[in-house]
């Protein structure tokens, strides 16, 4: 399906900073892996794949993935583009979900810049901020994604919405500028809820999806 282009995000929970940028938490963060500029292009999180005649159901293969509710609003968001497909946009989804959490506890506001929609990089440009005042730094890991699903979508005017739902647990740790723990505990993971909305223009030639809301689950 679509390249669902977004990557590594969210912080040890610098008091309710975070909260209020990526959604109720409860846990614990992780460590990042630097993904070079130029190895942008090979991120295939979700990529688009031809529709072959008489293939499945992309939402009755969907099992768990999608919310009750939200299956009308998948159905109608395929009747305009039939190359998106549950299970794989869930997947890239969910690698995304990691990547712009990494991009964001180490600070790489290049790397969300080419993920996110203005105002959610606003958001997490004001967050790093305020943590490099402070001389904080993160030393956070994503243990596990527990679930990710589907719980609305639409189309409206050609621009396709997907939120999901994101339960998480996440190990975390403050650092001061000298190394010392201020916060957190990396054997200590808790759990995460957030919901995160991936849009893209389906008229456009950009085959990206960008994340454009976070909220607490």
């Amino acid at each position: 399906m679509y390249v669902i282009v977004i990557l590594a995000m969210i912080a040890g929970f610098l008091a309710l900073r975070l909260y209020s940028v990526l959604g109720k938490r409860t846990g614990h963060e992780q460590e990042p892996a630097l993904r070079p500029a130029e190895e942008r292009a090979k991120v295939t999180v979700l990529q688009p794949s031809p529709v072959p005649q008489g293939a499945g159901d992309s939402v009755r293969l969907a099992e768990g993935l999608i919310a009750p509710g939200a299956e009308h609003g998948v159905r109608a968001l395929i009747a305009v583009d039939r190359s998106f497909d549950v299970p794989q946009f869930v997947d890239g989804a969910k690698s995304a979900y990691k990547m712009v959490l990494e991009a964001f506890w180490r600070g790489d506001r290049d790397e969300l810049a080419w993920l996110c929609d203005a105002d959610v990089l606003a958001s997490f440009d004001a967050a790093i901020a305020a943590r490099e005042a402070e001389g904080h730094v993160l030393d956070n890991r994503l243990v596990r994604i527990e679930k990710a699903q589907i719980i609305e979508a639409s189309v409206k005017d050609r621009i396709a919405e997907v939120a999901l739902r994101f339960e998480a647990d996440i190990a975390a740790v403050t650092r001061d500028k000298d190394g010392n723990v201020v916060a957190g505990s990396m054997t200590d993971a808790v759990g995460t809820r957030d919901v995160w909305t991936f849009t893209r223009d389906i008229r456009s030639a950009d085959p990206n999806w960008k994340l454009s809301e976070t909220d607490e689950g």
